[in-house]
Protein backbone atom coordinates (compact mmCIF):
# COMPACT_ATOMS: atom_id res chain seq x y z
CA UNK A 1 0.00 0.00 0.00
CA UNK A 2 1.47 3.39 -0.96
CA UNK A 3 2.61 5.67 1.84
CA UNK A 4 0.21 8.47 0.77
CA UNK A 5 -2.74 6.09 1.02
CA UNK A 6 -1.74 4.96 4.52
CA UNK A 7 -1.27 8.56 5.65
CA UNK A 8 -4.63 9.49 4.15
CA UNK A 9 -6.43 6.65 5.93
CA UNK A 10 -4.65 7.48 9.18
CA UNK A 11 -5.65 11.13 8.86
CA UNK A 12 -9.25 10.17 8.12
CA UNK A 13 -9.39 7.88 11.14
CA UNK A 14 -7.89 10.57 13.40
CA UNK A 15 -10.38 13.11 12.09
CA UNK A 16 -13.32 10.75 12.55
CA UNK A 17 -12.29 9.82 16.08
CA UNK A 18 -11.72 13.45 17.03
CA UNK A 19 -15.02 14.57 15.54
CA UNK A 20 -16.86 11.68 17.18
CA UNK A 21 -15.43 12.56 20.60
CA UNK A 22 -16.26 16.24 20.16
CA UNK A 23 -19.72 15.43 18.88
CA UNK A 24 -20.47 13.11 21.81
CA UNK A 25 -19.41 15.82 24.25
CA UNK A 26 -21.45 18.51 22.48
CA UNK A 27 -24.61 16.46 21.95
CA UNK A 28 -24.50 14.98 25.45
CA UNK A 29 -23.90 18.39 27.01
CA UNK A 30 -26.72 19.99 25.03
CA UNK A 31 -29.01 17.07 25.86
CA UNK A 32 -28.32 17.41 29.57
CA UNK A 33 -28.96 21.17 29.49
CA UNK A 34 -32.22 20.69 27.59
CA UNK A 35 -33.31 17.89 29.90
CA UNK A 36 -32.53 19.88 33.03
CA UNK A 37 -33.67 23.38 32.07
CA UNK A 38 -35.76 23.41 28.89
CA UNK A 39 -37.92 20.29 28.58
CA UNK A 40 -38.26 18.51 31.89
CA UNK A 41 -41.32 16.32 31.20
CA UNK A 42 -40.57 12.65 30.55
CA UNK A 43 -42.19 12.60 27.08
CA UNK A 44 -40.20 15.65 26.00
CA UNK A 45 -36.95 14.16 27.34
CA UNK A 46 -37.65 10.98 25.34
CA UNK A 47 -38.12 13.08 22.20
CA UNK A 48 -34.86 14.96 22.81
CA UNK A 49 -33.01 11.70 23.48
CA UNK A 50 -34.26 10.20 20.20
CA UNK A 51 -33.19 13.36 18.36
CA UNK A 52 -29.76 13.17 19.97
CA UNK A 53 -29.27 9.64 18.64
CA UNK A 54 -30.46 10.63 15.19
CA UNK A 55 -28.16 13.66 15.16
CA UNK A 56 -25.19 11.54 16.22
CA UNK A 57 -25.79 8.96 13.47
CA UNK A 58 -26.47 11.47 10.69
CA UNK A 59 -23.59 13.77 11.67
CA UNK A 60 -21.13 10.88 11.74
CA UNK A 61 -22.28 9.76 8.30
CA UNK A 62 -22.15 13.27 6.82
CA UNK A 63 -18.70 13.83 8.32
CA UNK A 64 -17.39 10.74 6.53
CA UNK A 65 -18.94 11.87 3.27
CA UNK A 66 -17.59 15.39 3.65
CA UNK A 67 -14.15 14.01 4.47
CA UNK A 68 -14.12 11.78 1.39
CA UNK A 69 -15.59 14.30 -1.05
CA UNK A 70 -13.64 17.28 0.29
CA UNK A 71 -10.45 15.98 -1.30
CA UNK A 72 -11.83 16.70 -4.76
CA UNK A 73 -14.35 19.46 -4.05
CA UNK A 74 -14.83 21.07 -0.64
CA UNK A 75 -18.04 22.86 -1.61
CA UNK A 76 -19.58 19.63 -2.94
CA UNK A 77 -18.78 17.84 0.32
CA UNK A 78 -20.22 20.66 2.38
CA UNK A 79 -23.31 20.91 0.18
CA UNK A 80 -23.97 17.17 0.33
CA UNK A 81 -23.72 17.29 4.13
CA UNK A 82 -26.19 20.17 4.29
CA UNK A 83 -28.57 18.31 1.99
CA UNK A 84 -28.42 15.16 4.12
CA UNK A 85 -29.05 17.11 7.32
CA UNK A 86 -31.98 18.94 5.75
CA UNK A 87 -33.44 15.68 4.42
CA UNK A 88 -33.13 14.04 7.84
CA UNK A 89 -34.94 16.96 9.51
CA UNK A 90 -37.72 16.71 6.90
CA UNK A 91 -37.94 12.93 7.38
CA UNK A 92 -37.97 13.35 11.16
CA UNK A 93 -40.73 15.98 10.95
CA UNK A 94 -42.93 14.11 8.48
CA UNK A 95 -42.48 10.46 9.44
CA UNK A 96 -40.07 9.74 12.28
CA UNK A 97 -41.72 11.66 15.09
CA UNK A 98 -45.18 10.26 14.35
CA UNK A 99 -43.91 6.71 13.92
CA UNK A 100 -42.21 6.80 17.32
CA UNK A 101 -45.00 8.74 19.03
CA UNK A 102 -42.74 11.59 20.12
CA UNK A 103 -43.59 15.18 21.02
CA UNK A 104 -42.83 17.17 17.87
CA UNK A 105 -41.64 20.50 19.32
CA UNK A 106 -38.82 19.21 21.49
CA UNK A 107 -37.86 16.55 18.92
CA UNK A 108 -37.46 19.00 16.03
CA UNK A 109 -35.92 21.90 17.91
CA UNK A 110 -33.40 19.69 19.68
CA UNK A 111 -32.41 17.96 16.43
CA UNK A 112 -31.69 21.30 14.77
CA UNK A 113 -29.75 22.48 17.85
CA UNK A 114 -27.67 19.30 17.88
CA UNK A 115 -26.91 19.68 14.17
CA UNK A 116 -26.00 23.34 14.56
CA UNK A 117 -23.66 22.82 17.50
CA UNK A 118 -21.84 19.82 16.07
CA UNK A 119 -21.57 21.46 12.64
CA UNK A 120 -19.67 24.33 14.27
CA UNK A 121 -16.78 22.03 15.24
CA UNK A 122 -16.82 19.89 12.09
CA UNK A 123 -14.32 22.06 10.13
CA UNK A 124 -11.72 21.57 12.87
CA UNK A 125 -11.55 17.86 12.03
CA UNK A 126 -11.91 17.92 8.24
CA UNK A 127 -8.26 18.81 7.55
Amino acid sequence: MPRESVDSMSGMLKGLLGFTAAQVAIVLGAFLVMQRFVWTEAVAVDAVRASAWLAFIVQSFTFLIARLVARQNVIAGWGLGVLLRFASVAFWALLGIKALGLVSGPALISLVVFYFLSTLVEPLFLN
